[in-house]
């Protein structure tokens, strides 16, 4: 047991414990969330790939590495590894709004729509996966679906980005689609922020 719970303390701990137990794939799983806490993604990526390596069915795993995939802009590989986890679980609500957000950077308005439609469908009070939905809605052309989802996360506290309402106002003044991009906050220089 760890008499120490700085997120250093718990990277020593597990990284011990991964020496003791090299086989162990909770050792590795619990490595590599410790080197997330941590913000150290490419040592928690590693960490978690081990642990699939030597249990690939260990769910959590799988989630956790396309998360950390997502930080790492790497989104086709967070995809990949969500897909496994959901394969393995279908009920993840974090599996599914993840996957929501890589096709959100992906530009596949059809995929966020489906992965934000689940995540309402498993958790109908998710203020994000209904906002998420509503981006990907609009995107899609659906306007008047991409209202009724925007009023109803707005009424569970989410807080729309301008950008977005004013494609949504533009989008039911000219009843037209509006691209993922244009649904994307922008800094001053007017490049995308990130």
């Amino acid at each position: 047991m760890m008499s120490e719970t700085t997120p250093s303390a718990r990277v020593r701990h597990w990284l011990a414990e991964t020496e003791r137990h090299p086989d162990s794939a909770v050792a590795h799983f619990n490595l590599g969330l410790a080197y997330t806490c941590q913000g150290h993604v490419n040592s928690a990526e590693a960490a978690y790939r081990r642990a699939l390596e030597l249990d690939p069915s260990l769910v959590e795993a799988w989630v956790n590495l396309g998360g950390v995939l997502l930080l790492k802009w790497d989104f086709r590989g967070a995809v990949e590894a969500i897909e496994r986890a959901l394969a393995l679980r279908d009920d993840l609500v974090i599996a599914h709004y993840n996957r929501g957000q890589a096709y959100l950077y992906l530009g596949d308005a059809e995929r966020v729509v489906e992965s934000n439609r689940r995540v309402v469908e498993l958790a109908p009070d998710h203020a994000a996966g209904r906002y998420f939905l509503a981006v990907g809605l609009l995107a899609c052309g659906r306007v008047e679906e991409a209202r009724r989802e925007l009023s109803q996360a707005m009424a569970l506290g989410h807080r729309p980005a301008p950008e977005f309402l004013q494609a949504l106002e533009r989008a039911e003044r000219q009843a037209r689609p509006v691209g993922l991009m244009d649904l994307s906050p922008r800094n001053d220089s007017g490049d995308e922020s990130r």
